[in-house]
């Protein structure tokens, strides 16, 4: 049965006409696209990049970011909402076009040279080239400032040595922006595929987000031309802005996983016979559907707002983390719940919601753990930051 989305206080009557064009042309797709192929690709374990040029077409990568770059020039309620359908597709998916759009993309828009975005920009907004963001090290996740990346100004450019783990789509990047200390701040360099010494290993044997490029990036002494530095990032502040923009979107994205799996749960329960009549008709069953419908309808409310204070620049980098916080929480809570209900046709591949539980439990983990934000919060509140010394 396709799916007709779950709207229980008539939020479309609060988005524009282009508003619901964009997020229905991204359903159809995801329906006609995605869903067929993305069980093979995660059993299998490899992204499907017949997708990519697809999704180019349809312009998801970029939405935000100003025409003049061949990009889409929309709101960040069209972005959000375009997030929330390719996650309901799955989190692999979702997560290759965030790392394109808020984490590539907008770096180089933000932070780059004029030159840097005419070279770029339209490039990645038509997938002639893919992009990853290299922060995370093997020993510094929560903690990026510890990073221990470097670079060092040599003649003409730099030299950057180290490492980054936990890499989406890495492996098969053009380009990646990559964040190391150069005398001991922070700044951002474009390092590119094919630069002598720079290696992308995939990380293999993966649990979760299964469908879904992961990798390292490897760097020794690469050598990086002086007009490959992002020019206006300097500072923490400035890699963690992008990690909010992709926040943003992953806080719709987990919307779509749980109306997928409230939508699999609906339909198994009022087909799936037992005692004589359809699961649905008992009071547990009934109770988990109706505590999945409410914790969608107020993390699609959380989402719709927030997407308009972003889109009136009003928005705190710490509403982000509360609407990526409770949204991911709530969906790998009714993914969970949603498994149970489908009771042992739940760990089927017939059946999204193992794969949605399973890729749920990473997207809790990146982009800052449930407990980071937590603590973002509770700085906020407090005015005591509690990170440690």
């Amino acid at each position: 049965m396709p799916f007709r989305g779950v709207d229980y206080y008539n939020l479309d009557e609060l988005l524009s006409l282009e508003e619901r064009m964009v997020r229905d042309t991204v359903r159809d797709f995801v329906e006609s696209e995605v869903i067929p192929i993305i069980e093979d690709a995660f059993q299998r374990a490899y992204f499907p990049m017949e997708l990519v040029p697809k999704m180019a077409q349809l312009g998801l990568f970029g939405m935000t970011l100003p025409q003049e770059y061949g990009c889409g020039g929309m709101n960040n309620v069209c972005y959000g909402l375009a997030m929330q359908e390719l996650e309901r597709g799955d989190s692999g998916v979702r997560s290759f076009a965030s790392v394109q759009s808020s984490l590539v993309m907008y770096p180089i828009y933000k932070y780059g040279s004029e030159e840097q975005r005419r070279k770029w920009l339209p490039r990645l907004a038509r997938a002639e080239a893919i992009g990853c963001f290299g922060l995370t090290e093997p020993d510094y996740g929560s903690n990026p400032a510890g990073m221990i990346t470097t670079a060092k100004r040599i003649g003409g450019g730099y030299l950057l040595n180290g490492a980054k783990m936990w890499i989406t789509n890495g492996s098969i990047a053009d380009v990646a922006v990559v964040w190391a200390k150069l005398d001991g701040e922070i700044r951002g360099f474009l390092v590119e595929k094919g630069m002598k010494g720079f290696t992308a290993p995939e990380m293999l044997n993966k649990h979760s987000l299964r469908a879904s490029v992961t990798s390292e990036l490897i760097f020794h002494d690469v050598e990086i031309p002086e007009e490959n530095m992002l020019p206006g990032a300097k500072g923490l502040k400035a890699p963690l802005s992008c990690l909010t923009q992709a926040r943003y979107g992953i806080a719709w994205g987990a919307i779509g996983a749980a109306m997928a799996c409230y939508d699999a749960s609906v339909q198994y329960a009022t087909t799936r016979i037992q005692f004589g009549k359809p699961i649905g008709a008992f009071q547990l069953v009934q109770e988990k559907l109706a505590y999945m419908l409410t914790e969608i309808t107020k993390g699609q409310l959380l989402c719709w707002r927030l997407a308009k204070l972003k889109d009136e620049e009003k928005l705190r980098p710490q509403q982000v983390s509360l609407a990526k916080r409770n949204n991911v929480a709530i969906a790998l809570d009714i993914a969970r719940l949603a498994r149970d209900l489908h009771g042992a046709n739940g760990i089927t591949s017939e059946y999204p919601v193992m794969r949605h539980m399973l890729n749920l439990e990473s997207v809790k983990t990146y982009e800052g753990t449930h407990d980071i934000h937590t603590l973002i919060l509770g700085a906020d509140i407090t005015g005591i930051p509690a990170f440690g010394e």
